[in-house]
């Protein structure tokens, strides 16, 4: 009861008339985004993030917030219509999606994606809403040895578990640490790793490295690749309805689905694109239609697109209860709540209880929105796609670049930027993920805050971090997925050397 009654209160902040055009804004602007590929919900947030410096932070929040899981319903948008994954995780909706519009059932691949898609955020919005209360108040017991064991389990996470090199994943946290210590020490007073330069004394900003990996850095890869968007989509607009028996196996996929989402979404380091995955081949499993799967199979597309939109939601839980985030998205939510003087914890419900239960009722009035603005503006969608792309990068580039000079106006942001952009243009070349390096960044300043304060603390005894039970179990944790990812791996290699040599030797003449 009181839980609902929290909620009811959210609910009243959330329609109030500025969260309400807030919302709408963001979940309008993210569909956008999201439909076009090469920008992911990423490069979306960290796009909208600058304008959202100027409002209250309920409504900065909420808006953020539409613009995440606006972008990532987008994402499905273009991967039916033209096999081109707006976002990471709509790569795995292509899968069936796109089949299904070649053979003329792109309306109900649409309506599928759009009740999946609603389905699986109203099932992460309940979860958030029962489990957040509940993980907010385990946390209270945190102190700064506990603190450094989360966010050391979150970076781990998010370096082994989402990567499929973990050395290359550790090495990006590691930068992204790096990263967060330039600037002035606000401890000791010390300049680090400045280079003399005037412009970098307040350390590097977290919309400029943003922006420059995920923004310019996939328009580069986006040119590089060469990407065309032309020709014309013939859409059955009047085929939208499932059949009933359609009806009954796409509920069956949206619960698992959601209940997948629901569960990866929640553990830092993990993302969408894994839930969806993990749905999508749970599905296969489960669906007696399972000989369609990979030929336009309607239950592939509920499944993924539940996933991907649960974990969208839960992903918030993580994020706001310890501090440490959901996905690769979520350190720019944390970033934009520590920009409005809101630090997200464990006191993040009781001290701001109406931003909290705002955003979390924002996400029922958000993802209406989505069903209501989707569905009669897939046309206009599709025309988008048809823009030669040659016309769409210099206008991105200039709003990026107007954003970020926004910031200080300083034209040096810009060169920053632009600076990163090609960084992470050269770490996908060479497949390194830029998303570690994110959190690391964010989470950089935290980690070494609490690490000061539990030494201060125990007078410098490292033991106490094995010492108190909270923080030794986080440790333990983190070394069993460090030895489970690096078994893993090794596993993984050895299997693909052997199975070369005996490539070799069936192709060898003598035999």
């Amino acid at each position: 009861m009181d839980i609902l009654a929290n909620f009811m209160g959210g609910l009243q902040v959330a329609i109030q008339p500025d969260n309400l055009l807030y919302c709408f804004i963001g979940v309008f602007l993210g569909t956008f985004i999201g439909v076009l590929p090469g920008i992911g919900s990423m490069g979306a947030i960290a796009m909208i993030m600058p304008l959202t410096f100027y409002l209250d932070p309920t409504a900065a929040l909420v808006m953020i917030a539409g613009v995440y899981y606006g972008a990532e319903y987008g994402g499905a948008i273009a991967s039916i219509l033209m096999n081109i994954p707006g976002t990471p995780a709509a790569s795995i909706t292509c899968i069936d999606g796109y089949p299904m519009a070649q053979k003329g059932r792109a309306g109900i691949a649409l309506f599928t994606a759009a009740f999946a898609s609603f389905g699986g955020g109203i099932i992460g919005m309940l979860v958030m809403a029962l489990l957040s209360p509940a993980l907010s108040t385990l946390a209270l017991n945190f102190g700064p040895t506990e603190y450094f064991s989360v966010i050391l389990l979150g970076l781990i996470a998010a370096s082994a578990v989402s990567n499929k090199s973990p050395i290359k994943g550790i090495a990006m946290v590691v930068t992204g640490l790096m990263l967060g210590t330039v600037g002035m020490d606000l401890t000791s007073g010390d300049l680090r790793f400045t280079l003399d330069i005037a412009e970098l004394r307040d350390g590097v900003h977290l919309v400029i490295v943003a922006m420059g990996l995920f923004g310019v850095g996939e328009l580069i890869v986006s040119i590089r690749a060469n990407q065309g968007l032309g020709g014309k989509q013939e859409i059955d607009y009047t085929a939208f309805y499932p059949t009933r028996k359609e009806w009954k196996s796409m509920f069956g996929a949206v619960l698992r689905g959601s209940s997948i989402g629901s569960f990866f979404g929640a553990l830092p380091g993990t993302g969408q694109t894994v839930a969806a995955a993990v749905s999508y081949a749970v599905e296969k499993k489960a669906s007696p239609n399972a000989v369609n799967f990979g030929k336009g199979a309607h239950e592939g597309v509920a499944a993924s697109e539940s996933a991907n939109n649960s974990a969208t939601q839960t992903a918030f839980i993580p994020t706001l209860t310890l501090g440490v985030p959901g996905s690769a998205s979520m350190a720019l939510v944390i970033g934009a709540l520590m920009i409005h003087g809101i630090t997200p914890g464990p006191n993040l419900i009781s001290d701001n209880p109406d931003l909290f239960w705002g955003l979390v009722a924002s996400f029922l009035i958000g993802n209406i929105l989505l069903i209501i603005l989707n569905v009669p503006l897939i046309g206009i969608w599709v025309r988008l796609l048809q823009i030669p792309y040659r016309f769409m990068y210099p206008t991105i580039i200039v709003l990026i670049c107007v954003g970020v000079y926004s910031l200080n106006n300083n034209v040096f942001d810009i060169w920053l930027t632009l600076l990163f952009g090609w960084l992470g243009y050269l770490m996908r070349l060479f497949q390194f993920e830029p998303a570690p390096l994110l959190i690391g960044f964010v989470l950089g300043p935290m980690m070494e805050e609490h690490l000061r304060r539990a030494m201060l603390l125990s007078r410098g005894d490292a033991m106490v971090f094995l010492e108190r039970p909270i923080s030794a179990t986080l440790i333990a944790i983190t070394l069993c997925l460090v030895i489970y990812t690096f078994y893993s791996v090794t596993k993984r290699r050895l299997a693909a050397r052997s199975n070369n040599a005996v490539d070799k030797l069936s192709s060898d003449p003598i035999l």
